[in-house]
């Protein structure tokens, strides 16, 4: 059974592929704080960021390295602890939105913006 496993999307790609994706995602929205993309990769993207951001909020040296090996900029990284992990210091969880947009011209696929709260 599968109980609870969440991230069950493959994108149409393989397990290097998809993690690199997903990986590049989070760090561009860390870097820009808002990110266009399809709702599969912006579902898929929005729970490593949270993991990111609460590792941030811990602010340990094991914290700050395992960020650094998801992660694919250490400038990113150190806006990640000194500047957005202050910012949501007393928020329990639910650090990003999803919001719905127009589905992309080309091919119909269903977009979403997904930004930090």
């Amino acid at each position: 059974m599968r109980h609870r496993v969440g991230g069950s999307s493959t994108l149409g790609r393989r397990t290097k592929h998809r993690l690199a994706l997903v990986q590049n995602l989070a760090t561009d929205l860390l870097r820009y704080e808002r990110l266009t993309t399809t709702q599969a990769k912006a579902r898929e993207t929005r729970g490593l960021v949270e993991k990111m951001i609460t590792k941030g909020k811990h602010g340990t040296l094991h914290d700050r390295r395992q960020v650094l090996s998801v992660l694919t900029d250490a400038g990113v990284v150190r806006k990640l602890f000194d500047e957005l992990a202050p910012r949501y210091a007393d928020r329990p969880g639910g650090y990003t939105r999803l919001l719905r947009l127009m589905p992309r011209p080309g091919d119909a696929a269903p977009m979403a913006m997904l930004e930090l709260v």
